[in-house]
């Protein structure tokens, strides 16, 4: 066995499934055939149809998945939008994760040490921040690198010693994108200064990534709880290390780059109440009562209105409430009546307690529910009243009491 597929097959060690993205370039070859000796093997290959040969690529990388005994899965993309390369990208991980999703298979590119190079060079000249010195990492979340440590000569070797064929994109050739200049001319440039060069590099970028890991654990200590005046009164250097550890986590390793948004984000805290910002990649900065965090993909829509038999059960939003006959429920099935109706909060909303009637948006706020959950949140009503809001409030007119004939319980989840 080679030191190219021991290294390759020591990152798909533990895996099960693999979704492998199929090009049909050496890389994608190399690692495609690493990975069926592995695990299962799913081969996506994403048609974009943008040049004369996209046909012939779709068929070599069937045929190949036939020859070494991967599924083939070809997706064809639609018109390009925008940044061609941002648009392919991001047809090519969302159809991946998507194949991924129901096999909680891992998802692995053949990105190598010499794309590593190319790309830290690339991110240096094109987005400050420290992330351009850390590189791409073998693992993240359910994205793996099997090749990350092997040169594209490795991989080359490789495919001959193995007798398999590749396809040639000519567009990597051409000096029209960004990373084929750095490919062209950066990576030679940096040969012909010292022979070891891009070793050198990938050597200072691991050891990058080991400080970097220490630096997120003291970052995140220091963010916990995430504060917002605590953070905004940290030295600058530690709270910008802060609010990207916490983005990262939200986004699982994938959060944008904050460095020229922190001031913005720390500034949240100053208009008091609850505040947002948008901080691109699909992510948002929310404070509330104090508390940042960080939210991807925009708030889900309010849950549909639904009906309750009681007892019975029926589904709600993302998940489901029930209304079960107990000994020990805690409300009066003859008062709450033949069925409930379930919907969201609406403002005006109010509830009658021991204590008085109350504002469901003044009990919110008591009990500090973030703004975005409270429209998930199911408000039950029993013949136009509120019964019950989970975890905020239950109806004083339909709680069980020692003369109570028939109790039931009201759960959400």
């Amino acid at each position: 066995m080679s030191a190219l597929e021991e290294r390759a097959l020591a990152v798909l060690a533990d895996a099960e499934d693999v979704v492998v993205l199929l090009s049909g370039g050496r890389d994608s070859v190399c690692l495609l055939d690493v990975a069926v000796r592995a695990a299962e093997v799913t081969a996506l290959h994403v048609n974009y149809g943008l040049r004369l040969g996209a046909d012939e690529d779709e068929a070599f990388c069937a045929d190949l998945c036939a020859r070494l005994g991967a599924r083939f899965v070809a997706v064809r993309a639609g018109k390009p939008s925008g940044n061609v390369q941002a648009w392919a990208r991001h047809i090519r991980y969302a159809e991946a994760e998507r194949l991924a999703e129901p096999l909680d298979a891992l998802i692995a590119t053949g990105h190598t040490a010499t794309d590593q190079v190319e790309t830290v060079l690339y991110r240096l000249a094109a987005s400050p921040g420290r992330r351009a010195l850390l590189g791409m990492r073998e693992r993240e979340g359910r994205l793996v690198r099997p090749l990350l440590s092997c040169t594209r000569e490795e991989v080359e070797a490789h495919c001959r010693e193995r007798g398999l064929p590749w396809r040639d994109d000519p567009t990597n050739d051409t000096d029209a994108y960004a990373r084929n200049r750095a490919r062209h001319a950066l990576v030679p440039a940096l040969r012909a200064l010292h022979p070891a060069a891009e070793a050198n590099v990938l050597r200072t970028l691991a050891l990058l990534r080991e400080d970097a890991a220490v630096l997120d654990e003291i970052a995140l200590a220091a963010a916990d709880p995430p504060d917002i005046k605590r953070l905004a009164a940290l030295p600058l250097p530690l709270a910008r290390l802060a609010l990207q550890a916490l983005a990262d986590r939200a986004a699982g390793g994938r959060a944008p780059a904050l460095g020229d948004r922190v001031e913005d984000i720390l500034g949240l805290g100053r208009r008091g109440g609850s505040a947002a910002l948008d901080v691109g990649g699909g992510m948002r900065a929310v404070v509330e009562y104090g508390l940042l965090r960080f939210a991807t993909g925009p708030p889900p829509p309010p849950p549909a209105a639904a009906v309750l038999p009681v007892p019975g059960r029926t589904a709600y939003g993302a998940g489901s409430l029930t209304c079960a006959a107990t000994e020990d429920g805690t409300f009066d099935a003859d008062v709450l009546g033949a069925e409930l109706e379930a919907r969201p909060w609406r403002p005006g909303d109010r509830v009658r307690l021991p204590a008085g009637s109350r504002s469901l948006q003044d009990l919110f706020t008591d009990l500090k529910v973030p703004r975005e959950q409270r429209p998930q949140i199911p408000v039950v009503f029993a013949a136009g009243e509120v019964a019950w809001v989970p975890g905020v409030a239950t109806g004083e007119r339909f709680a069980a009491t020692p003369t109570t004939r028939r109790r039931v319980s009201l759960t959400w989840g």
